[in-house]
């Protein structure tokens, strides 16, 4: 039994949450066993996850929970390892996760209103935890497993004030099954923003990274003293975006600050490091933060306790001494034989352009552009072609109200790409009359905060002005790559120079290990290994290599594709022992 009074009570006797954040949605699993090992090295008694929805329902009633889905294997390894369970099951979870979470279906309802009383979406919601919250309800400490808490939404406070939306959430929760305490979680440096996320039947808990005693006053002005006081998301470093500088938090450069505020966590309440081990955001599930025209990289290092990698750090030194002071702790033996390796420099051994990979494809036809999620292509790209009259010039191109990155090629040549100035108009140098304009639309990643939620409908929503008239008459192919597409693609046609194509790269390991790929030379795009995606890379950086975990290679021959947007190629990659952020 857990218990929530004036603290937490595990079956009678006062339990303080140690906990450390680890996502497994974002980390291969064959590497979770290893992660939690060192959470409980650590010090921490339990680990925190959450279950994005958009990852095991990617499409309408197709669930997923196999392979890296398989929350439940999951939950089994914590509990052999004795680790207690906090699960935040919200259908929003931001994270820096695509849509916070959130499938992008519901954005096939044009008049779709998120996280409120709208009707189809709690219906969608409920149809979704008739699936999820069955699978892990008997893992709850209630029914003899190690799960003690659960969470209503995810700071909800910032987004809305929808009590009885809450209300919905919670007896969805309790009519499948779940039974033990629940919890909400808001920055509570803002009364009214802390206020409005919360609900009954749910203990308050804060989301910050610094001025520990202010943030527990401010909760405790609000709660009262006769409840526990904790931080679910105590913030350990920081995520990065395309183009910025990557974030770094020196514990031990300030070494004395740090052990105030652990100090301050651990003798006057409970806590959740955020995080223990970022990950990576693999394939297309990298979010966009509120207002950044550019999305967050794929790496989720985070400047975490652990590396994206699951190296140990001088964080997780500096801070295992600290919580040795005030709780006590265990250590298990790590079973995982992780290694580093570099595979050196690999040469390219096939390309074939993109468009030509719409060959012998139907294309969606219509008479104006359709949005990706009309076309049920809710990741990646979507071509849309254009045939111009015989009797028209091509001298002037607008995009209206198009999201998010756009490379419009005319004439066998790339003519502008545009991402910030997506909705200006481009003058074309041509004196071509009639001719095909293909239309690259990149979705780069939908926002996972905030209150714009319900416009991060991608593709061209509005239309395509040529010369001084809306063009009329679309063929449309959604480009969402996976390993069906690439086993089909016939490499012996190369890519034509300066478009953009996909690049092939074989290679033999005779050992499997953890290592890290170098674009260095390429401009935009994504990576595939042996069929899995390995998510984006960008020039831009700051990151300029991807990690590829040991279990996705094989011993013996091994394939990488690329696929490369901006027509920027090299005839090489090269596989690394270290990574490259900033």
């Amino acid at each position: 039994m857990f218990e929530i009074k004036d603290r937490f009570y595990l079956d009678g006797k006062p339990f303080q949450i140690i906990s450390g954040a680890f996502h497994y949605f974002r980390t291969v699993p064959e590497y979770w066993r290893d992660r939690l090992e060192k959470l409980v090295n650590l010090g921490c008694n339990t680990v925190e996850t959450y279950i994005p929805w958009n990852f095991h329902e990617p499409r309408k009633g197709e669930f997923h929970f196999d392979g890296m889905h398989d929350v439940c294997r999951f939950l089994d390894i914590a509990t052999e390892l004795g680790l207690y369970i906090i699960l935040r099951p919200s259908p929003y979870i931001c994270a820096e996760w695509e849509f916070g979470g959130l499938p992008a279906w519901l954005l096939k309802d044009k008049g779709m209103r998120l996280r409120c009383s709208y009707e189809p979406y709690l219906k969608a919601v409920d149809e979704y935890y008739s699936v999820l919250l069955p699978k892990v309800a008997p893992y709850q400490v209630t029914r003899g497993g190690n799960v003690i808490l659960m969470q209503v939404e995810n700071e909800y406070g910032y987004y809305g004030n929808d009590k009885a939306y809450l209300s919905s959430l919670v007896s969805m929760m309790r009519k499948y099954g779940i039974d033990v305490p629940l919890v909400t979680s808001d920055g509570p440096w803002n009364k009214d923003v802390f206020r409005s996320g919360m609900t009954d039947d749910a203990l308050p808990t804060g989301n910050f990274g610094s001025s520990v005693k202010w943030q527990f006053d401010q909760m405790e002005s609000i709660i009262g003293r006769d409840r526990p006081l904790m931080c679910m998301e105590f913030w350990c470093g920081w995520f990065d975006a395309w183009g910025e500088e990557h974030h770094t938090f020196d514990v031990t450069a300030n070494l004395d600050k740090y052990r105030e505020e652990i100090r301050e966590l651990l003798t006057r309440g409970n806590v959740n490091f955020y995080m223990f081990e970022g990950g990576t955001n693999f394939g297309f599930y990298a979010g966009r933060n509120q207002g950044k025209t550019t999305a967050d990289v794929t790496s989720y290092d985070y400047d975490a306790i652990l590396t994206e990698d699951g190296q140990i750090t001088s964080k997780y030194l500096a801070l295992r001494e600290m919580i040795r002071e005030y709780a006590p702790t265990r250590e298990v033996p790590l079973t995982t034989d992780i290694k580093r390796i570099s595979y050196g420099r690999i040469e390219c051994t096939g390309s074939c352009g993109l468009v030509s990979q719409t060959e012998g494809l139907a294309p969606a036809v219509s008479p104006y552009p359709l949005s990706m999620e009309d076309l049920d292509c809710y990741y990646g790209y979507v071509l849309y072609r254009i045939r111009l009259p015989e009797w028209e010039t091509l001298k002037k191109i607008q995009l209206e109200d198009a999201h998010d990155r756009a490379i419009v090629i005319y004439d066998g040549k790339i003519v502008f790409t545009a991402l910030e100035n997506i909705g200006d108009e481009f003058e074309v140098s041509s004196d071509k009359a009639g001719g095909v304009i293909d239309i690259l639309i990149e979705n780069i990643g939908r926002e996972n905060f905030g209150t714009g939620l319900e416009r991060q409908r991608k593709g061209i929503l509005g239309g395509v002005r040529i010369n001084d008239h809306r063009h009329f008459g679309y063929e449309m192919y959604g480009i969402d790559p996976d390993s069906d597409m690439l086993e089909r693609m016939d490499f012996s046609h190369k890519a034509e120079s300066c478009l953009p194509g996909f690049y092939k790269f074989t290679f033999t390991a005779e050992e499997t290990g953890d290592t890290f790929l170098d674009t260095a030379g390429f401009g935009k795009g994504v990576a595939f290994v042996n069929g899995f995606d390995l998510g984006r890379f960008w020039e831009i950086g700051p990151q300029k290599r991807l990690y590829i975990p040991a279990p996705l290679l094989h011993k013996g021959e091994n394939t990488i594709i690329l696929l490369e947007t901006d027509g920027r190629a090299s005839d090489h990659i090269s596989l690394e022992s270290e990574p490259m952020l900033g």
